[in-house]
């Protein structure tokens, strides 16, 4: 891959004279091809000489020779028309991206960040050096240096790929060292779709000779590293699935991960990556719009129910579902085309589900024993992986439903997690395979799935972003994905519930954190007086359309989640980069701004209480794991900073597990202008941490462990307050006892029983 000094101390200008240059050239040889009104032109040659009245040997000889002359002339402006193009698009694109990366170098050097020649980041200086005080710690700084270590290794990533489409052009037309071509591709573009389709020829004719189990280390390198050059290249990723027919390409899955004998670490580990390569190239292929590639994605869903023996005549093997899902774990496939073999996947398993009166017809005995699917077996895991990749086709499916014959109709997400059916009891809710040990495998994809249904974005997203709400249709979406986080928050509302299914908790405080806007709106209605309060003004819910999940619900679901360390610490910081938001939406509106934080206080109580209540209960009898634990309870301030990106910030990360790098925390702002302004700018700086946050040593009883809880709780409204003057007495008599009397009651809503931490 380039490194940031090749891009930065590239000479463009030589290419640019180089473009000048061939542009001269390219007009002298139109000249000389086509003729203008002032010469003569290998065209007229050509005609005169097809147009004498030749004899003897000139009738043969002389004439071959002037039009076989006339033709190079053509070929020559030809392939000096191909050159230009592609030095233009060479020259406009590394201006791009050296442009692109100097904007990212600026902005580090600003905030006294140095990037390396690889596009990592890292400060000119450890963090209590630039403040002059602090504990070395810097959650701000260090979501920074990912983000533009993001920024800059995309960059280069791009600039790399320029480079290696423009040479393995430019040194084609250089082979021919003894004439001229007819032509080629005139641009990057046109270039790289020539070159996908020779590779994608190239692989597949070597895939169809067979054997691809016995490949040698440096052909599955090579094989990965064309999958991964080309994986967004439509021309190979299609001409690939096509060539292949899909059974093909499933048999050649099957055939490369299941090699005759023992598989090594390092073979282990190269099949990993082609695995993850497979599956966007073949994502891609699934967005082409033609009729083969339609006729590839309904071959696929076809074979889903049949069984593809691992050796020639054998009996059994993996079913097709198994292979296809094993290969959707990565890449955005489309969607209609994740509707229909999620569909079919769905009603097959159901079917036999329903078919099989004994426990063969379970999931664990259905997938179990073969080594595919998103957690080794289970090509339903997999097929979330699919989803959760794409937040569209995941909401859809979440809220669509499957039936058949001998099939009762079940709605998806009921059938996955156990969620109620439009108010009914689930029945017959999937049995998921377990491990050794009886636990169960792949709620970690529902997590996934589900993280993208409801917030829009992929799970995965390094730099996730709320969609906007500009169109009839992204309002219509948005509804859409409220509803099904209200089925969210109504059916995991116990800690028990949330446990029963391992690997669903971090996705739920995800959630829960890119919808706290929505939390918060349904707190607000604590004691039924939201209306008569004017909540909705506070909170602007009718603009940005926040859906009430129900107070019983909410209070529920926050305390369920608040029953970890790690998913607490995820919606705790939520919470406060939203209140501080919602002091910056309403500007030197102060009595608005700080009757909208009340709100958010609120919230805050709710789960402080239901985090000490948790640590008492679980640490009743361990005085020293006790202590620790509420000491860790307090630990969450030190990640409530975050990135703004558009309307939402995105956190900064935090603790082990809290997952909060990836979290997009909606903003009461309604633009990214407004964004901008200097309320919006303080609102993050009203984060900071000193000096109203509790830096005692240790803390060691519920007395210090509530007190801590509340200053953290009011670091943003405290700073809020000193930046605009509300001190002394104006503070004592109009606001003080506001804010303990809304933190209280949230409190209180939450606190069922903690004497035992008493």
């Amino acid at each position: 891959m380039l490194t940031v000094p090749e891009l930065t101390e590239l000479r463009l200008g030589k290419l640019k004279e180089a473009v000048g240059d061939w542009e001269t050239m390219a007009g002298k040889l139109q000249q000389l091809t086509h003729g203008t009104s002032h010469g003569i032109s290998a065209a007229d040659l050509a005609q005169q000489a097809n147009s004498a009245d030749w004899s003897g040997v000139n009738a043969t000889v002389t004439r071959t020779f002037i039009t076989k002359t006339t033709r190079e002339f053509e070929h020559a402006a030809a392939e000096t028309k191909t050159i230009l193009g592609l030095l233009r698009d060479i020259h406009h694109d590394f201006t791009q991206h050296k442009s692109a990366l100097n904007a990212v170098l600026d902005e580090a050097r600003t905030h006294g960040i140095i990037v390396l020649p690889d596009g990592s980041t890292t400060f000119s200086a450890p963090p209590a050096v630039r403040d002059g005080d602090g504990d070395g710690k810097d959650a701000a700084g260090e979501a920074l240096l990912k983000s533009l270590a993001e920024r800059a290794g995309r960059i280069l990533r791009e600039a790399t790929e320029t480079d290696r489409i423009a040479a393995t052009a430019l040194r084609a037309i250089a082979k021919n060292k003894h004439g001229f071509d007819t032509g080629g591709p005139t641009d990057l573009e046109k270039a790289d779709a020539r070159q996908g389709k020779e590779q994608a020829a190239y692989w597949a004719k070597k895939i169809k000779e067979g054997d691809v189990g016995e490949w040698t280390d440096d052909e599955l390198k090579r094989f990965n590293a064309t999958l991964r050059n080309q994986r967004d290249n439509e021309a190979f990723t299609a001409t690939l699935a096509t060539t292949l027919g899909a059974e093909d390409t499933l048999r050649f899955w099957r055939d490369l991960s299941s090699p005759r004998g023992a598989m090594g670490d390092d073979r282990a580990a190269m099949l990993t990556h082609v695995q993850d390569n497979l599956s966007m190239t073949l994502a891609n292929a699934t967005h082409v719009d033609s009729g083969a590639m339609d006729q590839w994605k309904r071959d696929v869903i076809a074979a889903g129910d049949q069984r593809f023996p691992v050796r020639e005549g054998g009996i059994g093997g993996p079913y097709g579902y198994q292979l296809a899902s094993s290969l959707m774990t990565k890449g955005k496939y489309e969607s209609d085309f994740l509707q229909d073999y999620g569909t079919s996947l769905l009603t097959f398993e159901r079917t036999r589900g329903t078919a099989d009166t004994t426990v063969l017809g379970e999931p664990q005995h259905l997938w179990g024993g073969l080594p595919y699917g998103g957690d080794g077996t289970d090509p339903v895991a997999g097929f979330l992986d699919g989803l959760a990749h794409n937040p569209e086709a995941a909401l859809e499916f979440f809220d669509a439903s499957t039936s058949g014959e001998g099939l009762e109709k079940l709605n998806n997400l009921a059938y996955l997690s156990g969620a109620p059916d439009d108010g009914k009891a689930v029945d017959h809710a999937r049995a998921w395979p377990t491990d050794a040990d009886g636990k169960p495998l792949g709620y970690d994809s529902l997590g996934h799935a589900l993280e993208s249904a409801t917030l829009g974005y992929a799970y995965d997203d390094p730099s996730p972003s709320i969609p906007a709400l500009d169109t009839p249709a992204a309002i219509e979406a948005r509804e859409s994905r409220t509803a099904l986080m209200d089925r969210v928050v109504d059916h995991y509302g116990s800690a028990e519930a949330i446990d029963a299914q391992p690997g669903m908790r971090d996705s739920l405080a995800r959630m829960a954190a890119g919808h706290v806007d929505s939390i918060t709106w349904s707190i607000s209605n604590f004691d039924g007086s939201r209306d008569v309060a004017g909540v909705d003004s506070l909170l602007d819910a009718s603009r940005h359309h926040l859906a009430d999940f129900g107070v019983a619900d909410a209070k529920q679901f926050l305390r369920a989640l608040a029953s970890d360390q790690d998913s607490y610490a995820t919606v705790s910081s939520a919470q406060q980069i939203y209140g501080a938001s919602l002091l910056a939406a309403h500007g030197s509106d102060h009595e608005k701004a700080l009757d909208a934080a009340g709100y958010g206080l609120m919230v805050h109580g709710m789960l402080d209480e239901a985090r000490m209540e948790a640590i008492g209960q679980e640490f009743a009898a361990d005085e020293d794991k006790r202590n620790e634990a509420l000491e860790k309870q307090t630990e969450w301030r030190k990640f409530a900073v975050g990135t703004v990106v558009g309307t939402a910030v995105v956190a900064a990360g935090g603790p082990a597990g809290a997952g909060l790098a990836a979290v997009a925390v909606p903003l009461a702002y309604s633009t990214a202008g407004e964004a901008a302004n200097t309320w919006a700018g303080n609102s993050m700086d009203w984060l900071n941490p000193t000096p109203y946050s509790n830096d005692q040593e240790s803390i060691e009883t519920i007395d210090q462990a509530q007190v801590a809880s509340r200053q953290n709780a009011m670091v943003h409204i405290l700073n809020y307050a000193h930046d605009n003057g509300i001190v002394d007495e104006t503070w004592r008599r109009d606001h003080q006892g506001h804010m303990w009397d809304m933190y209280s009651a949230g409190a209180e809503e939450s606190d069922t029983d903690n004497t035992r931490i008493g």
